[in-house]
């Protein structure tokens, strides 16, 4: 061990920490550079620096502290049975029962105490409950937690919350009354502080009553039958108007939700702490529209490393739990708007249905008897009888793959209007006979990743190519119905997810897929809001490096591909790179463009 660094002997006597707090020998403790998360027996907290300074050491042992708490004092199963469907009553359920475990710690370790506060620190540093100057900007969720922790431990919050914090205090101790004593009297008893949990959800009008017990394996899936009514796919979403996609569901605290990496997939494996720095609002990349460039003849792209590149099935980055809490959120937000999008689905339904009807070639030497032209044969005998073969339709064996852009560009109301456009989309295809692959493509962290930190090792070597781990996305495997699907799509509601953008080597992923299927007819649809963009590789290569790769794939695929390809700029005239594409300035038209754009498509062949 004498040539273990600082950084490992401190992983080390993390990890025993850890095991101690949570009384499982298994317990593993990995660094990351993204959202902490927990799968199964292995915890990843936030690398501390080589430096080990003060403050990140004690957030990243608060972290641990905060898992390893759950460990042992949280029941997922029992906290998914009796969680409120509602997408707000649900953030401040999870964000309470984080405090509760927390707290059961603080009070009983002091040290431990100190390690949840830093982490606490961490967390609310992109809160915006520091920046709220009126009460409708404060999170719920987040004001709920500080005054929880508060009663429960006898911690002041955070004096840079108090501004935020007063403006929702007088209403929450209004509406909840003894509410937190009595959450205080039941600290240790996470079934009795659930019941507890929920009356305070109703003294808040959060709930309308105590939501019956559900089972386990209530989570959200379609019932078997394909062809549901709109009227009942409506009813089934939650009608919780309230809830802003500025709240976004990793505000709150509650353990349950970002497992970023997600190698292993368990029943724990989640966490609701807010990205580091590296996810920050001043992180998000700028989309310029770069004047249009020749690609050099001798243009050659290529990755630095490949390493660390992963194509990740979305069910892998996250929990089932996590999932459908993501989807139900995802349903919320777009309340209003999946009407308008399911009307559009139906009249591209009702297009592809009337080109589903039966056409013939008629007097056949062989094939289906020709009912209709017996007559003729009763009459003249001398008449052979005739027969008759259906047309093949071409769209029956057409595959559509929808490859979405998941930078941090996209975030907000453009990435959940793309979400819920593709989830109509591959249902109403499906229900036509067309099979429908749904992919995301962004990077596993911001500025480079470990292929960076790889080149930095390595001497900096001038034009290094890319410089980023790609991070690939299948939302719906094209064979895979859109029931088990729908839930994966929320995926994209989650922060710390979309980071930058690489679309040449997207686009060249996504094609590929298409060729290994067997459907005649492939369509590849890009939904993108600007150009590539990765500041640690365009810092190294020169300016037009991913913009002039990407033009050369587009090229490619339309003048030499079987695969047809189109594409929707968001805000962005994405016309500049794809013959076939357009551009919305509205976010809202976004749904009504993918379908037209479809229908189009389809019709096209038929005339």
């Amino acid at each position: 061990m004498a040539d273990q660094s600082p950084l490992d002997k401190f992983r080390s006597a993390l990890t025993a920490a850890s095991r101690a707090v949570s009384r499982e020998a298994e317990l593993e403790i990995n660094w990351t550079s993204e959202s902490p998360n927990q799968a199964g027996h292995v915890v990843r907290v936030p690398m501390p620096g080589r430096k080990l300074e003060a403050g990140p050491v004690a957030a990243a042992r608060g972290v641990a502290d905060s898992f390893a708490l759950k460990t042992r004092h949280h029941n997922a199963a029992l906290h998914r049975r009796s969680r409120p469907v509602e997408p707000i009553a649900g953030q401040v359920y999870d964000t309470l029962e984080q405090v509760r475990y927390e707290a059961l710690g603080a009070n009983a370790m002091q040290g431990t105490r100190a390690n949840l506060a830093a982490a606490l620190d961490r967390r609310l540093a992109s809160d915006p409950i520091l920046r709220a100057d009126k009460r409708e900007d404060v999170p719920l969720a987040t004001a709920l937690a500080l005054l929880a922790r508060e009663a429960l431990t006898g911690e002041a919050p955070p004096e840079n919350t108090l501004a935020g914090l007063e403006l929702r205090r007088a209403g929450i101790e209004g509406a909840i009354g003894d509410d937190f004593a009595q959450l205080a009297e039941v600290l240790d008893d996470q079934q009795a502080f659930s019941r507890k949990m929920l009356g305070l959800l109703e003294h808040l009008e959060l709930v309308a009553s105590e939501p019956e017990d559900a089972s386990e394996d209530d989570s959200g899936d379609e019932p078997e039958g394909e062809d549901e009514t709109e009227s009942e796919k409506e009813e089934e979403q939650p009608s919780d108007s309230d809830a802003r996609m500025e709240a976004a569901p990793t505000e709150n605290p509650e353990g349950e939700s970002e497992s970023e990496d997600g190698e292993a997939e368990g029943e724990d494996g989640d966490s609701d702490y807010e990205p580091g720095e590296g996810d920050q609002e001043g992180m998000m990349p700028v989309r310029p529209n770069r004047p249009w460039t020749e690609i050099p003849d001798d243009f050659d792209y290529r990755a630095f490393t490949t390493d660390f590149d992963e194509i990740v099935r979305a069910a892998d980055l996250c929990d089932e739990e996590e999932l459908t809490r993501l989807r139900t959120y995802l349903d919320a937000q777009l309340k209003g708007l999946q009407g308008v999008v399911t009307k559009l689905a139906n009249r591209l339904q009702r297009r592809l249905m009337a080109q589903q009807n039966r056409s013939w070639d008629f007097d056949q030497e062989e094939g289906l008897l020709d009912a209709a032209r017996l007559a003729r044969v009763v009459i003249s005998p001398g008449h052979s009888l005739s027969y008759k073969i259906e047309r093949d339709q071409e769209f029956k064996d057409t595959i559509v793959t929808l490859l979405i852009d998941n930078s941090g560009s996209m975030r907000g109301r453009p990435i959940s209007i793309a979400a819920i456009s593709a989830d109509v989309l591959a249902r109403t295809l499906e229900r036509c006979g067309v099979k429908t692959e749904v992919l995301g493509f962004t990077t596993r962290a911001w500025k480079g990743g470990q292929s960076r930190e790889q080149w930095l090792s390595k001497g900096k070597p001038q034009n290094p190519g890319r410089l980023n781990d790609l991070r690939h996305i299948v939302y719906k495997q094209a064979d895979e119905p859109w029931r088990r699907a729908r839930r994966n799509l929320g995926l994209m509601m989650r922060e710390g997810l979309l980071k930058e953008n690489i679309d040449g080597e997207a686009l060249m992923w996504a094609h590929s897929r298409m060729l290994a299927r067997p459907e005649d007819r492939r369509i590849l649809m890009v939904i993108s809001d600007g150009a590539p963009v990765d500041d640690s590789t365009l810092s190294v290569n020169n300016a037009g490096y991913l913009e002039q790769h990407l033009r050369k794939v587009i090229e490619w695929i339309e003048k030499k591909s079987p695969v047809q390809l189109v594409a929707i700029g968001i805000g962005h005239d994405v016309t500049r790179y794809y013959r076939r594409a357009v551009t919305i300035m509205d976010v809202e038209q976004l749904g009504g463009t993918m379908i037209e754009q479809l229908a189009g498509l389809f019709e096209d062949d038929t005339k």
